[in-house]
């Protein structure tokens, strides 16, 4: 059966493709509107999937969405009710709006349905899924294991914004949850806000500010805001916070707790936001670490999946993995609500109509019969080959999370014909030299290749890469071409087969989701007046061998990169440590500040010439900007709203 699974209305909509239990294709709205966490229903994505597999719309057996908006409605009236007459600014501003647009949502599905293909019964093939349902089964029906606990973690679905599932084969069955108005994701949410940044996007930069504090107000917290047991379950005090009643969140009483208002987003960084962002971080990596604990001693099976925004925080899932409660754990890369479009169609896919799952290959437990991995000569992504890969590569169901569109050459050309761009083109050894030797002389360099990645990291297909051993490659990248705060780190990515050389770590991190210090050989300690610094003061003292994707705390976040999954970006990597001795590079995202990851090569050439970038990768075209024409250069990084 072909599932064509949607998330939509909320944010990060999102559409994906699962043909006969493989997963075919994916994609975010936001990359092709170029709206960051585009909220409406998915028209763009929707074409993609289907563009990928030179399918129409009327050849879909079902539509599953991600939630059951009927169930929402009624957690939104409920809590109004419980809680009037607070609220009612609120009420009166957010019902309306359901009414008109979101309690109806299978109609307004349906009609979006039908103007493509008139023809079709869609009330008869729509279906819909609980949101943590979706969650939990785009993480553990992708997964190698064929049994797991699953624990979802966000803000909030319809009323879970904790949950646990069990799953064995085909069979996914939710056994617990915790339901809002009590949630881990909107209590990190809180202190998102609280400290100056977007709720829904800069929930990683309290994360990435954390290690720059320390954790003095934990137990204010604990003995506060939060009632936490010894198993991982919780209640929040609503006395502190407004999320449900108010237009933020946080209020008065947490002012006071904390010492101040909230700061604001122009405001400086002080040391106090940074203890609150480490105390927060600290709160979040109890909770989870209490949660698998209780779920991997209650159940005794020894594989864990994550999913749900929470799951997007690196460190934490990096601590439940040292824990060593679960013989290993598998995190979904699109964990946030795009994944819940994946996770929608595997559910109808698996759950309701009994397709199998694929076998994958693995060596890593759970997972059964194995699948021919592809050849590197016969089945290469690149910018040249936009053909289908097989359905599994890798070791799990989701292909690296390479499930966008791809490009191939001539369209390349094409655009940068049009755009007035001066390239070479390069066979695959020359581009990958060419690349190497530009990376080796400190350029930072975009990298645009293959198939777009699915969820919210460049994984090595829209990626800015620089020399992870330039002390100053951070600073220049986040001021110059990503126009982002100074303090945010960035991640390396390492070839797989090397990476316990440098990092604290041995075994596959393919999707940027696990954080591992770097090991001791490689550090660097600091001067004796270097670690007399704080805060923002020790951004730029080198600590190790790669000092530009080494946190102020040791830490980075790792990405794999292996030669079955990624063939030319493990070229990449190999040449550039033929050159230099190290195999490991900053990879960052394909954008600046507030813009989705690129997405086309038309993105990727704007991109390139609003920035301080050197050079282009763009399949095996191959740009340097000093031979550009420097009139096509334009203000680029005023272009988006700050994230």
């Amino acid at each position: 059966m072909r599932i064509l699974g949607l998330s939509a209305f909320y944010h990060d909509s999102a559409a994906a493709l699962v043909e006969g239990g493989r997963i075919v294709a994916a994609a975010q709205e936001e990359r092709f509107t170029r709206r960051k966490h585009d909220s409406d229903y998915p028209a763009n994505a929707v074409a993609c999937c289907l563009e990928r597999t030179g399918i129409a719309l009327d050849q879909i057996d079902r539509v599953a969405f991600y939630d059951k908006p009927f169930l929402k409605f009624e957690r939104l009236l409920e809590t109004y009710v419980a809680l009037a007459p607070r609220g009612f600014r609120s009420f009166r501003m957010a019902v309306p709006v359901w009414i008109k647009e979101k309690l109806f949502q299978k109609g307004l599905l349906r009609r979006k349905l039908q103007a493509l293909a008139p023809d079709v019964d869609w009330e008869a093939k729509l279906l819909f899924a609980e949101h943590h349902q979706s969650h939990a089964a785009s993480a553990f029906y992708p997964s190698p294991f064929r049994n797991a606990v699953v624990l979802t973690m966000d803000g909030v679905g319809e009323w879970a914004t904790t949950s646990v599932a069990v799953g064995h084969g085909n069979d996914l069955e939710m056994t617990r949850e915790i339901h809002f108005p009590h949630s881990l994701g909107l209590l990190y949410s809180a202190f998102t806000y609280y400290t100056g940044f977007k709720v829904n996007s800069g929930e990683y930069k309290l994360m990435g500010l954390a290690p720059y504090g320390e954790p003095k107000h934990l137990q204010t917290i604990l003995d506060h805001l939060i009632d936490l047991k010894p198993d991982g379950t919780f209640r929040l005090n609503l006395d502190y916070f407004a999320y449900c009643t108010g237009l933020t969140m946080t209020n008065g009483k947490f002012d006071t707790l904390f010492g101040g208002p909230p700061r604001e987003p122009d405001e400086p960084l002080t040391q106090r936001h940074m203890d609150l962002a480490a105390s927060a971080q600290a709160v979040i990596e109890e909770a989870v670490l209490r949660l698998t604990r209780a779920q991997r001693a209650e159940t005794g099976i020894p594989n864990l999946c994550l999913a749900g925004g929470v799951a997007l925080n690196c460190v934490a899932n990096g601590k439940v993995l040292r824990d060593g409660r679960f013989d290993d754990v598998w995190i979904q890369p699109a964990a946030g609500d795009a994944g819940g479009a994946l996770g929608a169609a595997l559910t109808a896919s698996h759950r309701l109509f009994g397709e199998p799952r694929p076998s994958v290959s693995s060596d890593r437990g759970g997972a059964e019969g194995a699948h021919p991995r592809r050849s590197r000569e016969t089945e290469r992504e690149s910018g040249n080959d936009p053909s289908p890969p097989p359905a599994v590569c890798g070791p799990d169901a989701m292909r690296g999370a390479l499930l966008g569109p791809a490009f191939g050459l001539d369209e390349i050309r094409a655009t940068l014909d049009a755009a007035g761009a001066r390239y070479e083109t390069l066979a695959d050894d020359a581009l990958i030299d060419s690349t190497a030797e530009a990376l080796a002389a400190g350029e930072a360099v975009g990298w645009f290749q293959g198939r777009m990645e699915f969820g919210p990291r460049a994984l090595g297909n829209r990626s800015i890469l620089g020399d992870a051993r330039s002390p100053t490659m951070q600073k220049t990248l986040n001021l110059k071409v990503k126009h982002r705060e100074s303090f945010r780190p960035f991640a390396p990515s390492v070839l797989r087969e090397e990476v316990a050389d440098w990092f604290d770590l041995d075994r596959d991190s393919p999707y940027m989701l696990l954080v591992a210090d770097v090991i001791a050989e490689r550090r660097k300690p600091p001067a004796e007046a270097q670690e007399a610094l704080f805060g923002i003061d020790r951004l730029n003292v080198p600590r190790s061998d790669i000092p530009a994707v080494t946190h102020v705390d040791y830490s980075a976040r790792v990405q794999t990169v292996d030669r079955e999954t990624n063939p030319r970006y493990h070229a990449l990597l190999e040449a550039f440590k033929a050159r230099t001795g190290c195999p490991v590079v900053v990879n960052t995202s394909f954008n600046v500040r507030g813009e989705p990851i690129v997405c086309t090569p038309a993105d990727a050439f704007r991109c390139f010439m609003g920035t301080d970038l050197d050079c282009l990768a763009i399949g095996n075209c191959f740009l340097r900007k000093e031979e550009q024409d420097m009139s096509l250069k334009r203000e680029y990084a005023g272009s988006f709203e700050p994230d």
